[in-house]
């Protein structure tokens, strides 16, 4: 029998484990991209993400919104040219998929972040994207 469990547990397939990204990670992975936030499979938002941490969000009324990002710890953290305050985000990989959490509040929903290679849409021509 505890040769059966052990040959049981060898044979099955790995846990995925989620991980934090760092900012690192996060700057590689977004710098030049696009980012879409889904939450129930609907579109909530997106993000372009330039060099040296500068941001183009697409705000409400389709207007563009400059902004940067900065980790805080392995958080990251947006603030808008518009204020008001900062916004703080932890960003998961569980596999292929990342999801992105309030920091502040993690009772809050996951949004699942999708890369895309275009840039946001929005109508203000005051932004070099």
């Amino acid at each position: 029998m505890r040769l059966l469990l052990l040959l049981l547990s060898l044979t099955a397939p790995a846990a995925r484990a989620e991980t934090q990204m760092t900012a690192d990670e996060f700057q590689d992975w977004s710098t030049g991209k696009t980012l879409d936030y889904f939450i129930d499979g609907t579109l909530w938002g997106s993000e372009t993400h330039l060099s040296g941490r500068e941001t183009v969000d697409d705000g409400e009324g389709d207007i563009c919104r400059p902004g940067r990002w900065s980790p805080r710890a392995d958080d990251i953290c947006f603030t808008y040219d518009d204020g008001p305050g900062t916004f703080c985000w932890r960003f998961v990989k569980d596999g292929d998929q990342v999801f992105a959490q309030d920091a502040d509040d993690l009772s809050a929903p996951r949004f699942s972040v999708t890369l895309s290679d275009a840039p946001v849409a929005c109508s203000s021509t005051d932004v070099g994207v």
